[in-house]
């Protein structure tokens, strides 16, 4: 349907991924915080069997009590919840939210926990930045978001941030799950495999079906998975690939075959926030974008709110969505949960979602570059050699 290039690269998945690209699934995209965070405590409110919830950062805040009070409402009809922080995501306010959800009854476990001793310190890079909530076996949430009211323009006003979240049905959601319940496994020993686990295996919805994969990626068994299918898209590109990320600190392996693309006549647009929350990798990533604008590529700094998104769309009918961030982190060192998404209508609205964001975006040239202070010049550089580690 999409031609010989994109089956190559859905055998590229099939090689690399460890899950399939399924048909029959439905996706809504979640622009806002207030948005998602809404979907998400309805779908608990209805839960019946089981929540399955893991994610980077859940915050002490209005919206953390939002959830806490969802989660532990469910707890109390019946149904079976598993929530799994990262450890060191978990310390992102102090205190953290595990007392509220213990003190609900909430079954609550931290991802590569001990290392504040020292006694898992090798590991303590090793983070999980996966976002995924699991509701009924029915329902799946997963993207950027995390969970803190810096996102909600409900708490936070005019200054909240923005990310994208996605509500998906189908056959994927048994993927997410799986990937979800590995990593619980993999805290607390506890294999999620009694009756209110079992996933829902639905009709699939009328009209086009869309195609999606669960690309899980980390330090194990699929390691670089994100990293591989990213530079395999690239290669099969023809018209665009437009990319939204809040940090661009891609390796040269990642930028050669982005340019390479470039030099082929593929249109590249990569748009980073006009004001970073991170001030050491807003420089290093400056530092960096010399090597994609001398080869065709465009680069974009979007102003207003800071956009935590990532986001990417080839030729309009190829998407790639979830928690990775384009640098060493992500490709590299965290657990991350993604999604590849054939779907032509799926493909136009991220892309629109990207073209809005450059219609009020300055672009970034070398000559702007050129023209900062040298002894900042030199500062981005440094901050660049030490990219890996930030």
């Amino acid at each position: 349907e999409f031609g010989q290039r994109f089956t190559g690269l859905k055998t590229l998945g099939d090689r690399v991924a460890r899950r399939p690209l399924t048909s029959g699934n439905t996706i809504a995209v979640l622009k806002t915080g207030d948005e998602a965070y809404t979907a998400m405590c309805r779908a608990i409110d209805a839960a019946q069997k089981s929540v399955l919830l893991e994610t980077y950062i859940f915050d002490n805040d209005a919206v953390g009590a939002l959830f806490v009070q969802s989660l532990g409402n469910a707890v109390k009809r019946g149904v079976t919840v598993r929530v799994l922080i990262d450890a060191v995501g978990v310390r992102y306010s102090v205190p953290s939210i595990l007392k509220q959800l213990r003190e609900d009854d909430v079954t609550v476990d931290l991802f590569n926990g001990n290392i504040v001793m020292g006694l898992r310190l090798p590991y303590a890079n090793l983070r999980t930045h996966r976002k995924i909530l699991i509701v009924d076996g029915a329902v799946a949430f997963t993207g950027g978001m995390n969970i803190r009211k810096g996102f909600s323009a409900e708490f936070a006003g005019s200054e909240s941030s923005r990310d994208t979240h996605f509500e998906v049905t189908g056959p994927v959601v048994a993927d997410l799950f799986s990937v979800a319940a590995e990593d619980w496994r993999f805290a607390g020993n506890e294999a999620l495999k009694d009756a209110p686990w079992q996933v829902q295996r639905a009709a699939p919805p009328a009209g086009q079906p869309v195609l999606v994969r669960a690309v899980a990626s980390g330090p194990d068994a699929s390691n670089e998975t994100n990293l591989k299918l990213l530079m395999g898209a690239f290669s099969v590109a023809r018209k665009s690939i437009r990319i939204m990320s809040p940090y661009f600190l891609p390796d040269r392996e990642f930028i050669s075959a982005l340019t390479t693309a470039g030099r082929r006549g593929v249109e590249i647009d990569i748009v980073v926030p006009a004001v970073n929350n991170l001030f050491l990798v807003d420089h290093a990533m400056t530092a960096q974008f010399d090597q994609v604008l001398k080869h065709y590529c465009r680069v974009w700094r979007h102003e207003g709110s800071f956009d935590h998104s990532k986001l990417m769309a080839i030729d309009g009918v190829w998407a790639y969505v979830g928690s990775s961030n384009l640098d060493a982190r992500s490709l590299r060192l965290n657990f991350e949960i993604d999604m590849e998404v054939l779907d032509q209508n799926f493909a136009a609205e991220i892309d629109a979602r990207i073209a809005a964001a450059i219609s009020s975006a300055q672009p970034v040239t070398l000559e702007t570059l050129k023209a900062r202070p040298f002894v900042i010049r030199v500062f981005d550089r440094l901050l660049w050699l030490g990219s890996p580690y930030l």
